[in-house]
C-alpha cells in the first residue's frame, strides 16, 4: 500500500524483492485518481478487497448501511456489537466503504464469496434464461441490502480464497488464463505478464454481473455457476417469498379519494405552482408520447435563486451525472440492467438471514395509483400498518408555527409513528386549504429520512408520499434521491383526467407511425400513460450517472444544490454538495406563501378559474426574464449586420443588466478597480489577436443547416478563430480551399458517442480533435437528431440511413473509465499528429478533479460547458435541471489545475451563454484561456429564438432541413465577425479599465473581481460567492497559472513510425507490400498513424483493399488496427 508507481514498489517494500519471502497469492491494483485527490490513506489495497470502477450510489449505501445500525443485533458478540459502530469509516473513498462492509459481513458470519454478492448481484430481474430459484435467491437478499451499483471490477481474498466478480453492466475488463504449470493469472488486460502460448490451458473474460474463485483448501477454481448453485440451495428462498412477501392484489384497491370539483382542482393547481405551460408543455406531451417532452436553444431562464418569481424547490437542484470516471447507461438499449422492482417496508437484521426478511411489500411500479395510495394509507394486514402524517402547516395570522418549525413536527411525528410500530408512513399534503400551506414535499421527504437515518430507524419504516407537486421527471428523481420509497401525485392525475373530460387528449394517438398506437379512451389508460413517461424518465434520468437500479438510486442524492443556505441542507438534504448558498427557510416560506396565494387570494374577487402563463419555456412579457428577450435579439442583430456600434453597446447594455439583475452567477459579480489604475487602451491587446481564442460551439451539420454550418466555417477561418463541426461529421469537399480563398472546413472536429461520419479522412482534416464526453444542454446523454431531418445529404455524411433519427448513446463504448479516455487521446494523437487533443466536460461537483484526470490522460485542451448551453434537440428535463452553470465549473478546474500543478498543461475553454465583453473578461479572470459562443452566432445569422430547432421548422432557415426553408436564410459570415470584434472591443475596454493589458495577464485574476459590487437582487442578499474567488495562485505558489508547456504524447517511438518508413513506397505507389512485426500490448494504438498517411495524400478514397498487408504476432494494444 503507498503513493506509489509500479516501479517504485519494490524499492519501497524490499520483502517483495526478498528470496525469502513467498506467497501463493498476489493481488495487485494501481490507479491514478480520478474522482478523489491522491493520498496515502486512500492508496491501495483495502483489507480485502481491490477496486477498479466506481461505486455511483456510495452515498446512498453509505446512509443505508447506518440506518441498518439500529436493526442490528449479534449473537457472536452480544452488546459489543455497537463497538463496531459505525460500521463505515468517515473520509474513505468509495472502495474504502465497500470493503469496510465486505469486511464486516465477513466478520459476522458469512463467507466471503456470499457477502460480495450480496453487494454486487448479477442483473436478475429481466433475464429470462436465470432459473427461478435464483431470481428467488436474489429477490431475497434484496431485502437485505440495495446493490453497490457502478462499473466495478472487484477482486477480494481473506487468504484461503482469492476471487474476483464483475458488476452487472460489464463495465470493466477483467481477463484471466488458467496455465499448465497450475498459475491462474487475472488483470485488466492481456500481455501483463510474459506467458508462453504454449503454456496457456485456458483463457476467458469475466462475465457481466459473474464471479471467479479460486479455493485454495480445495485446490480448485471454481466457476460462477459452483459458487452461486450452494448459496442459491442452501435455504428454501422461493418458499419463503412466497409464503412472507406482501404484493398489492393481496389488498383490496377498490376505492380512492374522492376526486376534486373543478374550482377546487384549479385552485390546487395553482397554489402548488401549475402554470397553462405545465399542462401543454410537460403533461400532455408525456401521455401522448411517452417520454419526457423534447425541447430545443437551452434554459436561458433565471436560476431558481435569482429568480424575480416564486420558485419550486425541486428548481434549486441539478441532477448529477456521469463523465470520463464512469460511464453513463442507455436506459433504453440497456434496459435488460435496469430495474424499477423494490421491496419496501420495515427490514430485519441483517445478520440473522431468515424468512422474516421477506415479509416486506413489492412494489413493482413506485408511481403508485390512487387506488394503491388509499390501500396503503388504510394498511392493517399481517402484522403491516401504515400511518398518514399531515405535511401542511398553517399560514393564517394567528399561526405561531412557521416552516422550519413546521418540519421538526413532521420529523418528531415520524419517529413517534416508527416507535409505535407504523411500517408504512405516508406524508400527505392533501389537507392544503385557505389557511395551510404545503410543505414542499420535498423538504418533508428529505427531512424525515434523514432524521430517521440519524435515530437509525430509517429501515425500520418505508416513506410514501402522496403529493401535489409532483409532476415532471425531474421532482420524482428527486424525491427518489432523498429517500422516498413510493410517490401519488395525486394532483397531475386530477388534472390530466380533467384535460381527458375538456377533450385536450386524443382518445387514440399514434406515435412514430399506427404500428405504436396509444389508446386513451378511459382515464385509467391515460394514468397508464402518464406513469409509463415519467418511469421512462426517471430511468434516464439514473442512466446519466450510471445506476441501474431503483433500489440503489433511492437515497443516493445524486444532485447538487444551487442557492440554499446550510440551515436547509442541514436538517432536509444533508451530505448534498452546496457550494453556492442562498435561500433559508424564511426565503423559501416566503415563496411558499406567495405560491399559495394564487390559490386562495386574500382579494375575495380574484380571477382564479385559469392557470397563470409565467413564460417558463416560452418568453412572455410579463413572466420570467430570459437572457434572449426580443430586445436583445433585435439589437444584437442589428448591430452585426450594420456593424453599428452603438448597437451593440444597446445589446451588451441589456444582456449586461439581465445577467446582474435576475440570471446569473456572474451578474452578481463586479470589477474590482481599487488597487488598479486603469490604462489607455491603446496598450491592451489588439481585437485582432484577442479575437483568435473565440470559437464557435459544437452544432452538427444536421441540426443546422449547410448553409449555417459553412458560414460560421468561413467566418471563424478568416479571423483566425475556430468552429466545430459538431457531431455529424462533414462534407470532405469542404476540406478543400475556395476560390476566393476561404475555408468551409471546421478546425475542430467533433468526436461523439455515435462516430457520425467520423473517418480518418475527417480526422486528418483537423486542427483541433474535440472528444465529446459531455454536452451543457444534456449532460449524461447523446446527441439526439430527429429523423424530419435526416435527409440524404445528412445520411451519406453520416453514413445512416435517410428518415431514421440518429441518437448517440450516452456513452462513448471504448470510454468506460480515465485509462480508456487516456487510450483514445493517444488514438486520435496517432491519427493526426497535429492536432490537438480536447476533451468536453460539463460543469459539476467534482469536475476539478475530473479534469485533473483528463489532464494527466495528456489532453492539451479542456472544454467547460455550462448548463445553459444551446442543443438542436434535448429532454426538457435535462436542459432545465442538469449541469451547473460554467463560472463554477471554470473556477473549480482552473483552482484543482493550479493546486495539482497541472495548469501548464492544458489550454481552459469555457462556453454556455457568453454574449459580451462582460462574460469574457469574467471568465478569463476566473481561469479561462478561450471562449465559446453557439447561440450568439445563430441570432446574428438571423434565429429569433422560436426554440423549434427540433421540429424542423425553423422559419429562417438555420435549424432546418427543409429545402423551402433554408431559402430563407440570410446570414453573412460578416454577420459574425463584426460581433464578434465588437465583443473583443468590449473586453479591452474593460481590460483597461481594471489595468490589464493582455489576456494572459488576466487569466486567473479572481482578486480583480468584487462580489459586492453587482448584487442587485432581492435574494442574492445571502448568497456566497466563495467558491468563484479562490485565488489558484494561492493556492501553491510558484506553480503556472495558465498553459504554458506542451503535453507529452509519447508518440515519437510508435510502432507505426517503422511501418511508415518499410511501407513508404507502397503508401506513394499503391503497389501491394508484405510486413511482418512481433507487437505487445505496450503497441497501443498500432495502425492509426499509418492510416492518417494514408488519408492525408489519398484523401476519403484511401489505398485499395490489400495494399499494405501486415502479419503481427504477440499480444496487441487496446487499439489494434
Amino acid at each position: 500500500k503507498g503513493m506509489l508507481t509500479c516501479n517504485q514498489l519494490a524499492a519501497f517494500y524490499l520483502d517483495l524483492g526478498a528470496e525469502e519471502f513467498e506467497s501463493h497469492l498476489a493481488m495487485v491494483h494501481s490507479r491514478f485518481s480520478t474522482n478523489t485527490f491522491p493520498s496515502w490513506d486512500r492508496a491501495m489495497p483495502n483489507r480485502m478487497m481491490s477496486h477498479n470502477g466506481e461505486i455511483n450510489t456510495i452515498k446512498g449505501n453509505i446512509n443505508w448501511m447506518r440506518a441498518r445500525e439500529g436493526n442490528i443485533e449479534s449473537d457472536i458478540y452480544g452488546e459489543k456489537i455497537k463497538e463496531l459502530f459505525p460500521v463505515i469509516e468517515k473520509d474513505c473513498s468509495d472502495s474504502g466503504n465497500f470493503d469496510n462492509v465486505l469486511e464486516f459481513l465477513t466478520m459476522t458470519g458469512r463467507s466471503l464469496e456470499e457477502s460480495v454478492l450480496m453487494m454486487v448481484p448479477e442483473a436478475w430481474q429481466n433475464k429470462k434464461t436465470l432459473s427461478k430459484d435464483r431470481k428467488a435467491y436474489y429477490a431475497f437478499n434484496s431485502n437485505l441490502m440495495e446493490p453497490w451499483d457502478g462499473p466495478a471490477s472487484i477482486t477480494f481474498t481473506n487468504g484461503d480464497v482469492v476471487g474476483a466478480v464483475l458488476d452487472r453492466n460489464g463495465l470493466r475488463p477483467s481477463r484471466y488464463y488458467i496455465t499448465k504449470d497450475n498459475k491462474v493469472i487475472m488483470a485488466s488486460e492481456v500481455g501483463v505478464l510474459p506467458i508462453s502460448d504454449d503454456n496457456i490451458l485456458i483463457k476467458g473474460r469475466l462475465a457481466p454481473g459473474k464471479i471467479f474463485l479460486i479455493d485454495f483448501k480445495k485446490g480448485q477454481v471454481l466457476s460462477d455457476d459452483e459458487v452461486k448453485e450452494p448459496l442459491i440451495n442452501a435455504k428454501p428462498y422461493r418458499e419463503w417469498l412466497h409464503d412472507n412477501r406482501l404484493i398489492f392484489r393481496k389488498i383490496k384497491q377498490s376505492r380512492s379519494d374522492p376526486s376534486f370539483s373543478l374550482e377546487e382542482l384549479t385552485r390546487r393547481m395553482r397554489a402548488f405552482g401549475y402554470t397553462s405551460e405545465t399542462l401543454e408543455f410537460m403533461l400532455l406531451p408525456m401521455v401522448h408520447d411517452l417520454r419526457d417532452p423534447l425541447g430545443s436553444m437551452g434554459n436561458d431562464s433565471a436560476l431558481a435563486v435569482l429568480s424575480d418569481k416564486q420558485r419550486m424547490l425541486y428548481d434549486y437542484f441539478k441532477q448529477l451525472f456521469a463523465q470520463v470516471s464512469n460511464p453513463a447507461i442507455d436506459s433504453i438499449r440497456e434496459k435488460i440492467i435496469m430495474s424499477l422492482e423494490c421491496y419496501i417496508g420495515p427490514e430485519k437484521n441483517i445478520l440473522n438471514p431468515g424468512e422474516g426478511h421477506a415479509h416486506r411489500l413489492l412494489v413493482d411500479h413506485p408511481i403508485l395509483t390512487s387506488t394503491a395510495l388509499y390501500a396503503l394509507k388504510h394498511l392493517d394486514h399481517e402484522g403491516h400498518k401504515s400511518k398518514v402524517i399531515d405535511i401542511t402547516y398553517n399560514i393564517s395570522d394567528s399561526s405561531t408555527e412557521d416552516l422550519k418549525t413546521a418540519v421538526n413536527r413532521v420529523c418528531k411525528q415520524a419517529e413517534e409513528a416508527v416507535d409505535n410500530g407504523m411500517g408504512f408512513l405516508v406524508l400527505s399534503d392533501r389537507n392544503v386549504n385557505h389557511e395551510c400551506a404545503a410543505i414542499s414535499s420535498l423538504m418533508a421527504c428529505g427531512a424525515v429520512h434523514h432524521h430517521l437515518t440519524k435515530t437509525a430507524k430509517r429501515t425500520k419504516t418505508a416513506i410514501v408520499l402522496e403529493t401535489a407537486e409532483a409532476r415532471e421527471v425531474h421532482h420524482f428523481c428527486l424525491l427518489f434521491g432523498y429517500g422516498a420509497d413510493a410517490i401519488n401525485p395525486y394532483l397531475a392525475y386530477e388534472a390530466l383526467m380533467r384535460a381527458k373530460d375538456e377533450g385536450l387528449i386524443k382518445h387514440s394517438h399514434h406515435r412514430r407511425g399506427k404500428e405504436n398506437r396509444i389508446l386513451l379512451n378511459s382515464n385509467e389508460e391515460v394514468i397508464d400513460a402518464y406513469r409509463q413517461a415519467i418511469i421512462k424518465g426517471v430511468l434516464k434520468v439514473m442512466g446519466k450517472m450510471g445506476i441501474s437500479t431503483l433500489q440503489s438510486y433511492k437515497g443516493a442524492q445524486i444532485f447538487e444544490a444551487l442557492g440554499l443556505a446550510q440551515e436547509v441542507i442541514d436538517l432536509c438534504f444533508a451530505g448534498t454538495t452546496n457550494r453556492i448558498e442562498g435561500a433559508d427557510f424564511a426565503l423559501l416560506e416566503k415563496e411558499i406563501k406567495q405560491r399559495h396565494s394564487l390559490g386562495w387570494p386574500q382579494d375575495s374577487n380574484s380571477n382564479i378559474d385559469n392557470l397563470p402563463n409565467p413564460g417558463e419555456f416560452h418568453w412572455r412579457s410579463q413572466g420570467e426574464k430570459k437572457a434572449w428577450d426580443p430586445e436583445t435579439v433585435w439589437s444584437l442583430q442589428y448591430a452585426a449586420r450594420k456593424n453599428d456600434k452603438n448597437a451593440y453597446q444597446q445589446f451588451a447594455s441589456n444582456a449586461n443588466r439581465t445577467a446582474e439583475e435576475s440570471l446569473s452567477l456572474r451578474g452578481l459579480l463586479g470589477f474590482n478597480t481599487s488597487n488598479n489604475k486603469n490604462i489607455d487602451i491603446k496598450n491592451v491587446e489588439p481585437a485582432s489577436q484577442i479575437i483568435k481564442r473565440f470559437c464557435t460551439g459544437a452544432m452538427s451539420f444536421g441540426s443546422i443547416s449547410s448553409e449555417a454550418h459553412e458560414t460560421l466555417a468561413i467566418a471563424m477561418n478568416r479571423i483566425g478563430g475556430r468552429s466545430n463541426s459538431g457531431e455529424g461529421g462533414e462534407d470532405p469537399e469542404r476540406f478543400k480551399p475556395m476560390k476566393n480563398g476561404d475555408s468551409k472546413s471546421s478546425a475542430i472536429k467533433q468526436i461523439a458517442s455515435g462516430r457520425f461520419g467520423v473517418t480518418a479522412n475527417y480526422i486528418a482534416n483537423a486542427k483541433q480533435l474535440q472528444i465529446k464526453i459531455a454536452q451543457g444542454a444534456k449532460p449524461g446523454e447523446g446527441g439526439e437528431l430527429p429523423g424530419r431531418k435526416v435527409d440524404e445529404k445528412i445520411a451519406s455524411i453520416r453514413h445512416s440511413t435517410p428518415g431514421v433519427g440518429l441518437i448517440s448513446p450516452p456513452p462513448h463504448h471504448d470510454i468506460y473509465s480515465i485509462e480508456d479516455l487516456s487510450q483514445l487521446i493517444f488514438d486520435l494523437k496517432n491519427a493526426n499528429p497535429k492536432a490537438e487533443i480536447s476533451v468536453k466536460l460539463v460543469a459539476e461537483m467534482g469536475v476539478g478533479t475530473i479534469s485533473a484526470g483528463v489532464a494527466k490522460a495528456h489532453a492539451d485542451h479542456i472544454v467547460i460547458s455550462g448548463d445553459v448551453g444551446g442543443t438542436g434537440a434535448s429532454p426538457l428535463t435535462s436542459i432545465k435541471h442538469a449541469g451547473m452553470p460554467w463560472e463554477l465549473g471554470i473556477a473549480e478546474v482552473h483552482q484543482t489545475l493550479v493546486l495539482n500543478d497541472l495548469r501548464s498543461r492544458v489550454t481552459l475553454q469555457t462556453d454556455g451563454g457568453l454574449k459580451t465583453g462582460r462574460d469574457v473578461v469574467i471568465a478569463a479572470l476566473l481561469g479561462a484561456e478561450e471562449f465559446g459562443f453557439s447561440t450568439a452566432p445563430l441570432i446574428t445569422m438571423g434565429c429569433i429564438m422560436m426554440r423549434k430547432c427540433h421540429m424542423n421548422t425553423c422559419p429562417v432557415g438555420i435549424a432546418t432541413q427543409d429545402k423551402i426553408l433554408r431559402e430563407k436564410f440570410a446570414g453573412q459570415p460578416e454577420h459574425i465577425i463584426n460581433y464578434l470584434f465588437m465583443v473583443a472591443e468590449e473586453a479591452r475596454e474593460i481590460m483597461a479599465e481594471i489595468g490589464i493589458k493582455s489576456i494572459d495577464e488576466l487569466i486567473g485574476r479572481v482578486d480583480l473581481l468584487d462580489a459586492g459590487k453587482a448584487v442587485k437582487h432581492w435574494k442574492s442578499k445571502k448568497i456566497n460567492l466563495q467558491a468563484l474567488l479562490v485565488n489558484a495562485s494561492e493556492l501553491r505558489e510558484g506553480v503556472a497559472i495558465r498553459k504554458t508547456v506542451p503535453q507529452n504524447h509519447g508518440i515519437k517511438n510508435v510502432l507505426d513510425r517503422q511501418l511508415i518508413k518499410d511501407a513508404k513506397e507502397s503508401i506513394k505507389t499503391k503497389e501491394q507490400i508484405y510486413l511482418q512485426y512481433p507487437i505487445t500490448n505496450i503497441n497501443r494504438t498500432t495502425g492509426a498513424m499509418l492510416s492518417h498517411k494514408v488519408a492525408s495524400l489519398w484523401g476519403e478514397e484511401g489505398l485499395p483493399n490489400d495494399t499494405i498487408k501486415v502479419d503481427f504476432k504477440g499480444s496487441a494494444g487496446q487499439s489494434f488496427g
